[in-house]
């Protein structure tokens, strides 16, 4: 009986962390759907901060490449 009740638990933690899911909970979080909904300065705040955090790992990244390559 222990074995079926840990079998569902793994079951369903794949589920909730599945590509769907996962690109659901990404979709949310870029657009700033935990901000406040009633403070637009807050939801487009979060949502600038948000993009540009993601444009700056980028350049990070490409930077590293680039550094890389020319050693």
């Amino acid at each position: 009986m222990k074995d079926d009740t840990e079998s569902k638990r793994i079951i369903r933690r794949v589920g909730q962390e599945s590509e769907a899911t996962m690109a659901t909970r990404i979709r949310r979080h870029m657009s700033g759907a935990d901000a406040d909904p009633d403070d637009w300065v807050e939801i487009w705040g979060t949502r600038i901060g948000r993009v540009l955090s993601v444009v700056l790992a980028a350049v990070l990244v490409w930077w590293l490449i680039d550094f890389i390559r020319t050693l």
